[in-house]
């Protein structure tokens, strides 16, 4: 008797679990099939450039990005962004890694709509230190959020690729990020040989951009540090502006008189459609005209749409484009 109302007891309380199961089931409690848990992705955590740990249940895949190079290094690595900061400008300025028409607009990239990015519901999403500290409060209280350093003067390859192996760990995309860098160094051994070949190695450069604003124009050379300007260096180049530049992107700030000092070099810039300081501000500026480069016919625009300040792929576009314009 005693034996039958423990098996009793057993049925009915497998009923009872299997019930319960059921109705969790129903309620939606369980974990969503699409989940990285339900698929068995383990927990990931990185530190950032903050120094914050930020943990993911698993391989990112819905993500927002608020500045370009982060944007860039997503579709690198395989992975379309679901919202993206300044979708115009970014198609304006970099042309290596394309959005699709799937992307949202989030604002701006210093003013990104909170309520917009909330809206894609992500499960990430990556930003620089270029970003507002409040702005970054508001959206770590909506996702995970991953903040690298846009750059680092002192290590300016180094920290491009820290910040495209740091958003791979966090998407899943470790090997993809790997052969981008592979990738990236064949590039450049590559190019070092055709310029060296073409007897360029060893030439002076000056890599700059410039703006033109209440008849003035400014104008900023990539000083030793900068991400181009070690980049050209690894090609085997000199870098012949030798002034200091900030802290984070390496960037000095002059005006046409300060050019003076350069001597004859091979002047590379890049501008934006018809925005070009020295082909239009300064196309009457006699001090300009006088400059020995200027006068040598070694001013080098660089094709559109190479961002400065990207990642690999851009950079790739780099080297093809001083390579190819230098041994023309």
């Amino acid at each position: 008797m005693r034996k039958n109302a423990v098996k009793a007891r057993h049925l009915l309380l497998s009923i009872a679990a299997a019930g319960t199961a059921i109705l969790l089931a129903g309620c939606g409690t369980t974990e969503n099939a699409g989940s990285p848990a339900a698929h068995g992705a383990s927990a990931i955590t990185i530190t950032d450039d903050r120094g914050e740990s930020v943990t993911l249940e698993g391989p990112a895949t819905k993500v927002v990005a608020l500045e370009w190079n982060t944007v860039e290094n997503l579709v690198a690595l395989g992975v379309m962004p679901i919202g993206v900061a300044d979708i115009e400008g970014y198609g304006d300025w970099v042309k290596s890694e394309s959005l699709d028409d799937s992307v949202t607009d989030v604002g701006q990239r210093g003013e990104p709509s909170i309520d917009a990015i909330a809206g894609l519901a992500p499960d990430l999403v990556v930003t620089t230190t270029d970003l507002s500290e409040s702005a970054i409060a508001q959206i770590e209280e909506i996702a995970p959020l991953i903040v690298v350093r846009g750059a680092d003067a002192s290590n300016g390859i180094g920290q491009m690729e820290k910040n495209l192996n740091t958003i791979a760990t966090a998407t899943g995309t470790e090997d993809e990020a790997e052969t981008l860098l592979a990738g990236f160094e064949a590039k450049i051994a590559d190019g070092a040989e055709e310029l060296k070949a073409a007897g360029l190695a060893g030439t002076k450069f000056a890599m700059t951009d410039s703006y033109a604003s209440g008849g003035q124009v400014t104008i900023r050379p990539f000083a030793h540090g900068a991400l181009l300007a070690d980049l050209t260096e690894r090609l085997g180049l000199v870098n012949a502006w030798t002034g200091e530049g900030d802290a984070d992107y390496g960037l000095g700030t002059t005006d046409v008189e300060g050019l003076t000092a350069l001597g004859d070099v091979n002047f590379l810039y890049i501008a934006n459609g018809a925005s070009d300081a020295y082909q239009v501000d300064l196309a009457d500026n006699a001090v300009w005209n006088s400059l020995p480069f200027v006068q040598a016919g070694n001013v080098h625009r660089l094709p559109d749409g190479i961002w400065m300040f990207g990642g690999p792929s851009s950079m790739n576009d780099y080297i093809d484009a001083v390579v190819s314009t230098l041994t023309a």
